[in-house]
């Protein structure tokens, strides 16, 4: 189905030091290297979810973060979305040869949720997901998963949809929008043969 990158793999590294968190992201994108991850941070379940992105998107994936936990989880949840969505753009570079586009409608038990997004350049995020506010999956704050998509979609310049069709458990609609995500940026990421390497705008550039 995905066509390998014909000019070898799309690689990024990105750090971002702050005085509230330290986060590295190196990642290659999805179908360019046989896939892996290393996920290593203070917060459990956002260590979750990225062990299911980094898998269901086939992509390399090393992330290491510490933060203020002590305090909140905000702050190391909302700078792995800004240092993953960096390194996405970084990798991507001028965006010739892609799909761009990509959607994918993920079912896990009694929840489905429905993802689409674009590569165009143009960060904006609209998360559907009502079900998920003010609850807790442990002792993770739903209300974090909003920030980091939020970030994310600004660093890497992309427009995601998130809507919930169906679905009750918290934990299951949370890693649906994850594994959502991942798949359909495999999708948007992939080598369109029909661009022929051109920027897939009308405008020549995104």
């Amino acid at each position: 189905m995905y066509t390998p990158w014909p000019a070898g793999p799309r690689r990024a590294q990105v750090e971002r030091v702050t005085k509230e968190t330290n986060i590295s992201v190196a990642l290659t994108l999805p179908d360019d290297a046989p896939p892996s991850h290393q996920i290593k941070t203070p917060v459990p379940f956002l260590s979750h979810m990225l062990e299911a992105f980094a898998r269901h998107g086939a992509m390399g994936l090393e992330v290491t973060a510490t933060g203020d936990v002590e305090i909140d989880d905000h702050h190391t949840v909302e700078d792995a979305g800004l240092v993953l969505g960096a390194a996405f753009d970084q990798a991507l570079g001028d965006r010739k040869g892609i799909h761009r586009f990509g959607h994918f409608s993920l079912a896990m038990d009694e929840t489905l949720v429905d993802c689409a997004l674009d590569l165009g350049g143009r960060p904006y995020l609209v998360m559907d997901l009502p079900v998920i506010a003010g609850r807790r999956v442990g002792r993770f704050d739903c209300d974090l998963v909003l920030e980091f998509f939020q970030a994310f979609v600004v660093q890497a310049r992309m427009n995601l949809h998130l809507h919930l069709r169906a679905g009750g458990n918290v934990h299951h609609i949370v890693e649906a929008a994850f594994k959502g995500v991942a798949r359909s940026l495999r999708m948007a990421c992939a080598y369109d043969p029909a661009m022929a390497g051109s920027v897939p705008s009308t405008k020549g550039q995104l």
